[in-house]
């Protein structure tokens, strides 16, 4: 690995596939010998952000966090993998802009396509009126406008992201 690390930050909806590609990313990283953290945007709100809520202030604190975090670690040399829906695209290019080392990899599957995958029942819910505030239904996602890759996970099959990720890092000396 060399001397400074990066910040992968992995944004897309709720069962876009940010998890999978995550562990994927992170077994083969460490197979290259890099040093890696992973900061789960569910176990973070669960740690480190308890107590928030999921209106867009709430939720870029959260945001905000996750990259002062991620950027305490990347700066010490370590690979951060961050897997977040992190809606906003203007706190997203807050932190392009205020860590170091940001690379934003948008994770892009269709909303139908999410909500065929979704394990935690939350679009069901969320049609249902169960829940209010989510992410792709009833509340915003902003398309990055420049990612630094793409990875179409309805299209792709796993191991063609992490190439696609892992090759960009090479190219750009990161590993």
């Amino acid at each position: 690995m060399k001397k400074y690390g990066f910040i992968l930050w992995l944004t897309g909806l709720s069962g876009a596939g940010k998890t999978t590609l995550t562990q994927g990313l992170e077994c083969e990283l460490r197979k290259r010998g890099c040093l890696i953290e992973i900061l789960d945007g569910d176990v973070v709100r669960t740690n480190l952000s308890h107590g928030l809520g999921y209106s867009q202030e709430d939720r870029n604190t959260n945001i905000r966090r996750i990259g002062f975090v991620a950027n305490l670690l990347s700066r010490n040399g370590i690979g951060v993998i961050v897997a977040a829906i992190s809606p906003y695209r203007e706190v997203r290019d807050e932190l392009r802009e205020t860590t170091n080392n940001f690379i934003e990899v948008y994770v892009n599957a269709p909303l139908a396509v999410c909500e065929m995958r979704d394990v935690k029942g939350l679009y069901a819910k969320a049609r249902s009126g169960e829940i209010k505030g989510l992410t792709g239904i009833d509340d915003p996602y902003e398309e990055p406008i420049n990612p630094d890759i793409v990875c179409y996970s309805s299209q792709e099959t796993i191991v063609e992201s992490i190439t696609k990720v892992t090759t960009f890092l090479e190219q750009e000396n990161y590993i």
